[in-house]
């Protein structure tokens, strides 16, 4: 059984990876349906946490149905992370995450995010900070340095241990790489095997299929395993992994209708904790995603992304599921 301190997240843990503009509570809603055992707030800036910024403190909402749930912040000065780490606390996730892997540069410009990577002594001190400022268990996503010429990941586990991170992501790609190129899991597999290192260690970067998820697990031996983009319109990925790993054997892929009913289940979840206007209009991006691959389908997402009434886009919906009705993908 992995732990997070005394939080138990099953024997082979798949994490939903905290991403900006998507992983907020109605996703996460759906990714907890459909298999997710850790999952993590969209990040959070400690500056706008202090600065009381709306937005920030929106990210905060959490609920009970989605425990075990970490809440990550990001961030470059010690006194911020401190206090945003008070605040994070009093809302009672189950852990606390800081983000030292982010490679936007919107992030990064602010000395936040992978930019810590190019100075293990702030992100040490960083981290004290937070846990210092915090009861909860404090995790740790990153990823492997800032560039190739500067790959420390090795020393950046040990040292964060030390000064007591009760788990670690990585992401097999340097901040330089961005999303480019392929994850490195080697280098995953040497901090896991590394004997000085004793708390969970989990992958990520490239898994979008149950063949994979098995492959990465058994080669490289990681605690479990964190799944961000394949996610996106995808939530069923998380009891695909399982069902695999479990059996050998795919279930079968969901249907349009399923896809509709899901589209359906977040829209409605969207306007309730967002509102009528941008509920909808956050929904919209996520629309390619859930009916990706289905064909002659213009027509329909050109009204899903620009009607702007709940009721309508419901409609929509219900006409999808009725014309694609014998139709597979």
């Amino acid at each position: 059984m992995v732990k997070i301190g005394n939080i138990e997240i099953g024997e082979f843990p798949l994490l939903l990876a905290p991403m900006e503009d998507v992983s907020d509570p109605p996703f996460r809603a759906l990714c907890k349906k459909h298999g997710a055992d850790l999952m993590f707030t969209e990040f959070i800036s400690s500056e706008g946490l202090i600065r009381d910024a709306i937005k920030s403190r929106k990210k905060l909402d959490i609920f009970d149905y989605e425990r075990p749930i970490g809440i990550q912040i990001f961030g470059g000065d010690e006194e911020a992370m401190a206090m945003s780490a008070k605040i994070v606390d009093a809302v009672e996730p189950d852990l606390v995450d800081i983000n030292f892997g982010c490679p936007v540069k919107k992030v990064v410009c602010k000395g936040a995010g992978a930019a810590v990577l190019k100075d293990v002594e702030l992100m040490v001190r960083l981290t004290k900070a937070v846990i210092k400022s915090t009861h909860l268990p404090v995790t740790v996503k990153t990823r492997l340095g800032w560039d190739d010429a500067s790959i420390n990941i090795i020393e950046v586990a040990e040292r964060l241990q030390d000064i007591g991170v009760q788990a670690l992501s990585i992401h097999g790609r340097t901040r330089s790489q961005m999303y480019k190129g392929e994850a490195n899991w080697s280098l995953i597999e040497k901090v896991k095997n590394n004997p000085k290192i004793h708390i969970p260690v989990f992958g990520n970067g490239d898994i979008n299929s149950p063949e994979k998820a098995l492959e990465y697990k058994n080669k490289y031996g990681v605690d479990g395993i964190m799944i961000g983009r394949a996610a996106i319109g995808y939530p069923w990925i998380f009891k695909e992994i399982k069902h695999y790993m479990a059996t050998g054997q795919h279930i079968e892929p969901p249907t349009i209708a399923d896809r509709v009913d899901a589209v359906k289940e977040h829209l409605k979840m969207s306007l309730e904790w967002k509102g009528p206007v941008e509920g909808i209009f956050e929904m919209r991006p996520h629309y390619a995603n859930y009916f990706r691959g289905i064909p002659h389908f213009k027509e329909f997402r050109i009204q899903l992304v620009t009607l702007n009434k709940g009721e309508e886009v419901f409609e929509v919906l219900e006409a999808i599921k009725e014309n694609y009705s014998e139709v597979e993908i």
